[in-house]
């Protein structure tokens, strides 16, 4: 197993190719045009589904969430639109809370109507909405659901509709049925001792926090859509690209299903992702114009890192040097303080 990459400069495509195996049994090689299933990078498009909705005044970000989930208990605090999109609800997240009940992800199906069941028996909050922030894919699971209840349309057919088909995305779809034949699709798999490897696919059909099958030439299309935007416009894109802030009004990393942050003096567009064994990374350092996908089908990659060195040789002179961590003398009773067991919720 391995991985595509695909560079795009100043909106021109310059490199693509795949490293690696799509599938061991079979023997079939990583071509750019191989389908991967991208993890979280799918949240800018649901990010992206909820501008337009919004541009279009069928909705607020500033809306609470009720009113279109209702079966999201009443916290005595409103949970807004705005709060899933930066990761601040203070709602507790899917997939811990999934293990806890003993149905983790990889040993069970679930699917949208489970985690709004789940949802509905939630009795408190981790913290206060727009107190703090902590990744959540709840929340953009809702807000696939809210695309769907607003527009009357799946999350599919609204972002095919509106986005992938006038973009020419022509390799990228929701996986909303985790059995459906998808040719070109590269097997997933997890890295095991003695360098083996075991299939590790997605066995759920919860989309809008991930699940969008991908390639490398479509996440280039869509980067240089939010460069020179075709669809949705630059107030999508602005809006998207918008730092969240909290309530004291610290300012996030963290926008719309984007992380807006500074790579060594240059600003850097970005989002990683992980489902089963597929690990992605999608990132545009829009100043300069340049985009680079990595997609991998194995655990044990680190397509960040990758996308990073791809960005150092293509960088090299508009970069600052790479800064060396400082190591920090700490007391040991302050390590003793925090030592102990701790249980994501």
């Amino acid at each position: 197993p391995g991985c595509a990459v695909g560079v795009s400069e100043r909106g021109s495509v310059v490199y693509t190719r795949g490293y690696g195996m799509a599938n061991l049994e079979y023997r079939i090689q990583i071509k750019p045009e191989t389908i991967f299933e991208s993890g979280s990078v799918a949240k800018q498009f649901t990010s992206a589904a909820i501008a337009l909705l919004a541009s279009e005044g069928k909705l607020s970000r500033q809306d609470p969430v009720r009113k279109y989930v209702p079966e999201l208990p009443d916290f005595g605090t409103p949970i807004t639109i705005q709060h899933f999109l930066n990761h601040t609800s203070g709602l507790r997240s899917q997939w811990p809370m999934l293990s806890l009940a003993g149905r983790p992800p990889g040993l069970a199906v679930h699917t949208v109507d489970e985690i709004l069941e789940l949802v509905s028996q939630y009795k408190e909050l981790n913290f206060k909405p727009g107190d703090e922030y902590l990744y959540n894919n709840t929340g953009f699971t809702l807000l696939g659901l809210i695309v769907q209840r607003v527009s009357g349309k799946s999350l599919n057919d609204f972002t095919q509709e509106r986005l992938f088909k006038p973009l020419g995305m022509r390799h990228t779809q929701w996986r909303d049925d985790f059995t459906k034949v998808v040719p070109d699709r590269a097997t997933a798999y997890r890295a095991v001792q003695g360098g083996q490897f075991r299939t590790n696919m997605s066995l759920t059909n919860v989309i809008g926090n991930g699940g969008l099958l991908t390639t490398v030439g479509d996440l280039l299309i869509w980067n240089e859509n939010l460069d020179r935007p075709r669809v949705g416009g630059q107030a999508m894109v602005d809006e998207m690209q918008k730092r969240g802030r909290l309530n004291d009004g610290f300012e996030n990393e963290y926008a719309q299903g984007l992380t807006v942050t500074d790579y060594r003096g240059v600003r850097e567009v970005s989002h990683g992702g992980s489902t089963a064994g597929y690990q992605t990374f999608l990132a545009r350092w829009p100043d300069e114009r340049l985009s680079v996908a990595v997609l991998c089908n194995t655990t044990g990659t680190n397509p960040g890192a990758y996308a990073h060195q791809v960005a150092d040789l293509l960088l090299a002179g508009t970069l600052k040097p790479a800064s060396e961590p400082k190591p920090v003398d700490v007391p040991a009773g302050a390590l003793e303080q925090v030592a102990g067991l701790y249980r994501e919720r």
